[in-house]
């Protein structure tokens, strides 16, 4: 938790947002590289072990480098937000080695035996694999329903009182489908349920799930918030410090998922330029939409800064603009796309997202590979379906290798 909320711009904020000077003055927090810490005397051994005294003890339990990561984030996805009494918005952050491991503490720390879950489609894969394969194993139902018809979740959460947890992506992975984080978690906290999200695509610079009463926030740091492609990482943020202090953290803990001091480090002088790279990734993306919806060789393109996207007005109610990632497929289907991916120069063929250069990946042959293909078209991932997260690259050497790749 933090209160070092008092700067007055975002970018400032991600520059000096959580850190604090040490013992040898480092400009930077050093990396902690040291797996136990060393105490006085038994006394505040004690004293920290009961967390009667500030301190640490094993980094697995947290570590200076890691405690860096975690205040920022937690900062950046309160920057301008207040709570109930009308201050500063104070959250709590808990780094993870993967963005997987931050949603199995997530759900594993909210959910038991004879609970459910209720959440959208075309979610991230790993995701979809875990509700899908892992929680029915613990007795834990998902629901999945199209969460664009709000009476038809009211319905279902209606008539399914075991629902406990509302699970929201958006934008959603890799249909950029956007849901309203707002009527939806108005309608989650009226009948009880907790209500989490995922912000991976779109970051804090973009939008703020807290905004909307949303409980918990995951992301994969992999992503843009380490924006180099340098270090795997997830973080899980609250706003219920007693419960990330308490039952949240002891699971983070106990299930290992911690992060290690070197990535922690990584991710913390990646997100010193987030809000330039967002600024530029965006520039890009939509440039890059607009150029693709006008070529004759595209079927369609999923963009959220394009009126064409049916999810284009609740991104514009929710998100700055239409983000640094869409989707495409080609007229000649999946031949088409291969030919065309192979076909790149500048662009680089690899599965993530969220770097500085340009990724293209096919999702049906990659991320979504281990779900079903009936599902995988019910939630709107063809065979054909290209994703591309837009890099920073100057975009007339993106447009020109879109283009002859189109053409070969």
């Amino acid at each position: 938790m933090t209160d070092k909320n008092n700067y007055s711009g975002f970018d400032t904020l991600c520059i000096h947002g959580g850190h604090t000077s040490e013992n040898n003055r480092a400009h930077l927090t050093p990396i902690y590289a040291s797996s136990t810490y060393a105490f006085d005397s038994s006394e505040q051994a004690t004293a920290i072990f009961k967390e009667e005294e500030k301190g640490y003890v094993y980094s697995r339990f947290g570590n200076p480098t890691i405690q860096e990561a975690e205040e920022k984030i937690a900062l950046l996805e309160g920057f301008g937000l207040t709570g109930k009494t009308g201050s500063p918005l104070q959250l709590k952050a808990l780094l993870h080695a993967s963005g997987m491991a931050a949603i199995s503490a997530l759900l594993l720390s909210n959910l038991k035996a004879g609970d459910k879950i209720i959440t959208h489609y075309s979610l991230y894969g790993g995701t979809q694999e875990l509700i899908d394969k892992i929680l029915p194993n613990l007795n834990i139902e998902a629901i999945v329903i199209d969460f664009h018809h709000l009476a038809k979740v009211e319905e279902t959460i209606k008539a399914n009182k075991q629902i406990r947890l509302m699970y929201l992506e958006t934008p959603a992975n890799p249909t950029l489908q956007c849901i309203d984080m707002e009527a939806l978690s108005a309608l989650g906290k009226k009948h009880g349920l907790t209500v989490c999200a995922d912000n991976t695509f779109a970051t804090p610079y973009l939008q703020q799930p807290f905004k909307y009463d949303i409980d918990f926030v995951v992301h994969s740091t992999t992503k843009f918030l380490n924006g180099h492609g340098t270090a795997i990482g997830g973080i899980l943020i609250g706003r219920d410090i007693e419960m990330m202090e308490g039952i949240v953290k002891k699971t983070h803990r106990l299930l290992g998922g911690n992060s290690n001091p070197f990535d922690a480090f990584l991710l913390t002088n990646g997100l010193r330029t987030l809000g330039l790279r967002m600024e530029r990734h965006c520039s890009n993306a939509q440039k890059v939409a607009e150029y693709l919806e006008s070529n004759s060789r595209v079927a369609h393109v999923n963009y959220l800064g394009l009126k064409t996207h049916p999810d284009h007005n609740i991104a514009k109610k929710q998100m700055k603009n239409g983000g640094a990632v869409l989707s495409f497929e080609l007229k000649d289907g999946f031949d088409a796309g291969t030919k065309f991916i192979n076909a790149l120069k500048v662009c680089t063929n690899a599965v993530s997202l969220g770097v500085c250069d340009t990724l293209v990946a096919h999702p049906a042959s990659t991320t979504h590979v281990g779900v079903p293909r009936d599902k995988r078209l019910e939630f709107g991932i063809t065979d054909g379906l290209i994703r591309m997260s837009v890099g920073i690259e100057n975009i007339e050497d993106l447009l020109n290798d879109i283009e002859q790749a189109l053409i070969s």
